[in-house]
Parts: C-alpha cells; sequence; structure tokens
C-alpha cells in the first residue's frame, strides 16, 4: 500500500525535487547508506529548491519498513502552502494574519488552524524551519479546517514581517512581559499579524523588536502557563469580538 505523505526512493525523490510539483517538508537521508551519485543529486535539488534534508539513525526508518525506500524518504505536505506575495497583493480592508514562531507539536498546530478558520483569520505563516509542517496529524486535529485558510510558508519570519510593515500591516507580538494587554489593542482599521511563539521560547527577540505592538494575557496568579493555542483563542477571538462591534453598530 502507498503512503500518500512521503515519496520513497532515489529515483522517486529524485523526480519529485524535478518537477516541483509537491511541497516536500523534509527529506530524510539514512545515515547507514554509503554516498553515490544518486544521492549526490538528491542534496544538490534540495539546496536549489531550499528543501532542508536531514541525516538521521536507521530506527527513524522504522515506520517505513514496508517501503522499498533505499534509505530515502521525502515527507510530503498534504496541502499546498500559499504565497505570500499573492496574499498581499489580494488582502481586503481590515485583513488578519497570524505568524508562527516554533510551534513545534502537530495537535497545537491543528488546533490553531481551526481556531483561526473558526474566528475567520485570513491566514497562517509557519516558518520553513524549526517548526511543526503540516501532517497529517495537523490536518486531522485541525477537523478539516485546513482546507479552508491560506497556509503560508516562508524562510524567514523576519523577512515576512518587514514584506507586512512595508506593505502597511501593522504587526503584533505576544509576550508574557509584555506591558499592555491583548485587548488594549484596536484591531480595527488596520490589517494586522499576531505573532504565536513557543510555549517554552516564546516569540524570538529579533522578532518582538520588529513588532508595533507587543501584548500579553493577564495572568490572575503564577501559574503562567496557557497552551498557545488556548492564548490564541483568547486574542483573535478579542479581535473578532471588536469588529462585530463595529460592523453592528
Amino acid at each position: 500500500m502507498d503512503n500518500p505523505e512521503i515519496i520513497y526512493g532515489k529515483n522517486s525523490v529524485t523526480e519529485a525535487l524535478i518537477a516541483g510539483n509537491r511541497e516536500i517538508n523534509k527529506i530524510l537521508i539514512s545515515k547507514n547508506i554509503h554516498s553515490d551519485a544518486k544521492l549526490n543529486k538528491i542534496k544538490e535539488l534540495a539546496q536549489e529548491r531550499g528543501v532542508i534534508f536531514q541525516f538521521v539513525a536507521k530506527e527513524k526508518f522504522q515506520p517505513y519498513a514496508e517501503f522499498n525506500h533505499q534509505g530515502i524518504i521525502a515527507l510530503v505536505s498534504p496541502v499546498e502552502y500559499a504565497d505570500l506575495d499573492e496574499f498581499i497583493a489580494n488582502a481586503h480592508e481590515n485583513s488578519s494574519l497570524v505568524i508562527l514562531d516554533g510551534i513545534e507539536d502537530s495537535h497545537n498546530l491543528g488546533a490553531i488552524i481551526r481556531t483561526c478558520v473558526c474566528a475567520g483569520v485570513d491566514g497562517i505563516i509557519i516558518p520553513s524551519r524549526r517548526n511543526v509542517q503540516v501532517n497529517s496529524v495537523v490536518e486531522k486535529t485541525s477537523a478539516g479546517a485546513i482546507n479552508h485558510i491560506p497556509i503560508i510558508k516562508v524562510n524567514s519570519l523576519i523577512s515576512a514581517v518587514q514584506k507586512l510593515k512595508e506593505n502597511n500591516w501593522w504587526i503584533i507580538a505576544t509576550d508574557a512581559s509584555a506591558k499592555d494587554n491583548y485587548y488594549d489593542v484596536n484591531y480595527n482599521d488596520m490589517n494586522f499579524a499576531i505573532i504565536m511563539g513557543a510555549e517554552h521560547a516564546g516569540v524570538s527577540k529579533t522578532l518582538l523588536k520588529a513588532s508595533d505592538f507587543i501584548v500579553k494575557i493577564p495572568m490572575q496568579n503564577k501559574f503562567n502557563s496557557l497552551n498557545v493555542s488556548n492564548a490564541l483563542s483568547a486574542i483573535i477571538f478579542e479581535t473578532l469580538r471588536q469588529k462585530l462591534i463595529k460592523n453592528n453598530k
């Protein structure tokens, strides 16, 4: 039985890289295989296409033991990622984005996608590195919501933020030590992007410095460990609340 989320074998992975019609999240290469012309070609093509490849222990291939993978597996996204420039060009008034910085858990990403669709967010940006990519767990956890929102993958979050700012988007980062609360911002009458960081590391200092606003969710005790998907829900539904109040006036 074939697996729709992987492409395996040297020839198949090479052809997928040449064709460029499948979004490849990562290529796994067994540390046990010897370097040859085909493997060198795969690495060369991956570098040209900006696809991450990683040398891993043979144990990583255990889930794919039924396939004749030859020590080469490409992990393929079940969705087609959207283009940031195209998204910006087609944005409407008071558009919204969520930017994810270092989210590592597939269930969190799936829950975030589901929340964004329910709240009417227009798109989600994820980095190509150090962030979970769209996979079957994300797809399942989102309960199908992944098919109703553009997912934009970028090589550099700071470059994406700078491009958004150049196109009159406002950047709102979240940080537990911020002075302002998330509900103090007026989210109406502007295109905005909200940056959510990993639960332990938070939003990177570079992105915090590039942001126009830095906000927090006020906590009532010292137990400051709100799940990132829950934290996003509080903030994103506040933006929706403000929008609904404005539209009903």
